[in-house]
């Protein structure tokens, strides 16, 4: 029997062993209490201190410079998010041992007063109404008074689910003349098709954005007693990007407007037919990101599908670009930097990325420390330090930044890859990254000259990387076809997520209004222009 629910004794020696007994079982309860609270302290001290270490490792860190770096962050975050859930059972430990004290009014107050500002102010709100005690637990009398109402809010989820939508439209007929009429069947984004412009965005994006191949977004469908075959998906999507070509151009137009452009290329295998193996393919993607340097133009991403890497592929990617280019030192690009004849002056300027030229001189230092490569790299954290404080400001402050405090270290930098470079083998692989930076060094200071500029070519490599998750999860394209598909795919996708909108909401709105609309006004259709209906809180 439990000690809550056993009579009390009459006597007066044994309330007194009952008396004595319950103090003994509180004892017990504090150490326990004590103990736990304990654990909980040195694990929140861990916590904070791998927090420091992490933010540490963060600084260090420049876009993917850095491998094995990028690896200690990944299991500094696992080891945070399991010390988080043994802290989280250790506070539901403690709570279980002391649920019974939040039956005082105060504590349940206090615990809800807490909770303000957590929830999102626009989420929608659901109130539940409990029922009000009638009469007294401790009296029996029905003479209760309303003194207060505790709130107590909890974030809950709601799975999607599907719906039918059955279009009923009557035919009137006229007797007098005969004639039937019959109001219009709205426009579908699929001509006689049965998928809805939200379940075309949800596929297409838990394809290009979640990674989800069509097998397994299947699989997930068939859970909710809706039967959509793969094969079926898929077809969908090619719809898609033939119905979203015209938007996709739109956005190629405009980013090669930008006179300030970022270009970068990865593989992405296609499936060979016959052959049952894969080849290369690639995946090129132009970004105008004009934010760092305070400009109001809207940002955006162009990826374009090509079966090889070749200069051809980039002349097609930036055909009509004109100003500066921020790339890595693919010889495709090399062209584009020629002189006009006409104009007497190249058409593209290069830009060259600190970020690959300090990867060199890391991947030098991992194999093998010395105060050469420790040196260097700390001068070229010291040009990135100076970016981190001059982002966001105008053109002439970044500008005049540069001139005073990132000229005079890039001069000292350069004196020092030469001084290094005189006391190396000429054939060694440190050698190799010294001669990266030096043989282009008007490339890579060319960004002093000019506010527009930035120090590395990052901005454009995180556009890649929803390219690269995809790519280990849904394998291969299964043609060029496929290819130029997915290209599209994420052009749309990832312009939506540069301008804060959730892509699929914006395509939800875009697949059920672009097959009635004007062509000569498909800029109506951009993200940016939707940004305000779609996201008021942008």
């Amino acid at each position: 029997m439990s000690i809550a629910t056993a009579p009390l004794p009459e006597n007066y020696a044994a309330l007194q062993a009952f008396a004595a007994s319950l103090q003994l079982k509180y004892a017990e309860l504090e150490t326990g209490m004590d103990v736990l609270r304990l654990e909980l302290h040195h694990k929140t001290l861990h916590i904070e201190k791998l927090k420091a270490q992490l933010a540490r490792q963060r600084k260090k860190m420049f876009g993917k410079s850095s491998e094995k770096l990028a690896r200690e962050i990944e299991q500094t975050e696992l080891m945070l998010g399991d010390l988080e859930e043994s802290m989280g059972a250790h506070r539901q430990k403690i709570e279980s041992k002391t649920r019974h004290r939040l039956a005082d009014g105060k504590e349940q107050s206090s615990e809800a007063s807490s909770q303000r500002g957590l929830f999102p102010e626009h989420l929608p709100r659901e109130t539940v109404e409990h029922d009000a005690a009638c009469i007294c637990p401790a009296c029996g009398s029905k003479r209760l008074t309303l003194i207060g109402t505790d709130e107590r809010g909890v974030i809950e989820y709601v799975p999607s689910h599907f719906k039918v939508i059955i279009h009923k439209r009557p035919k009137m007929g006229c007797r007098d003349c005969d004639k039937i009429t019959q109001a219009p069947m709205p426009s579908m984004p699929i001509v006689r098709g049965m998928a809805g412009p939200a379940l075309l965005a949800h596929v297409m994006v838990s394809r290009f954005d979640d990674h989800l191949p069509y097998y397994r977004q299947s699989e997930i469908y068939e859970r909710e007693g809706v039967s959509l075959d793969r094969s079926m998906l898929a077809e969908w999507m090619g719809h898609m990007s033939e119905l979203m070509a015209p938007l996709t151009e739109a956005i190629a137009a405009y980013v090669r407007a930008g006179e300030t452009i970022h270009a970068d290329e990865t593989h992405l295998p296609v499936l060979e037919p016959g052959r049952g193996s894969t080849r290369k393919g690639y995946l090129w993607v132009a970004l105008r990101d004009e934010r760092p340097w305070g400009s109001t133009a809207p940002p955006a991403a162009y990826y374009r599908y090509a079966p090889d890497r070749t200069a051809e592929q980039a002349e097609a990617l930036l055909k009509s670009v004109q100003g500066y280019l921020h790339a890595d030192a693919y010889s495709g690009y090399k062209d584009l930097y020629k002189v006009d004849p006409q104009t007497n002056a190249p058409r593209l300027l290069e830009v060259a990325c600190w970020a690959h030229a300090r990867r060199y001189i890391f991947d030098e230092h991992e194999r093998g420390p010395t105060p050469a490569t420790e040196d260097l790299l700390t001068r070229i954290a010291e040009l990135f330090a100076i970016e981190a404080v001059l982002k966001g400001k105008t053109p002439d402050e970044r500008l005049k930044g540069r001139i005073e405090y990132a000229v005079p270290k890039l001069a000292a930098l350069k004196t020092q890859y030469e001084a290094a470079l005189c006391k190396i083998s000429a054939k060694s692989e440190f050698a190799t990254a010294l001669r990266y930076a030096l043989t282009r060094w008007s490339s890579f200071t060319r960004y002093t000259t000019d506010g527009r500029l930035e120090i590395c070519n990052n901005a454009v490599e995180r556009q890649i990387k929803p390219a690269t998750v995809g790519r280990k999860n849904w394998m291969f394209a299964g043609s060029d076809d496929g290819g130029v598909r997915a290209a599209n795919a994420y052009t749309l996708v990832e312009t939506a997520k540069l301008n804060g909108l959730n892509p699929e909401t914006y395509l939800t709105h875009v697949i059920g209004r672009i097959a009635d609309h004007p062509i000569n006004k498909i800029h109506e259709l951009l993200p940016w222009h939707l940004r305000q209906a779609l996201n008021p809180r942008a």
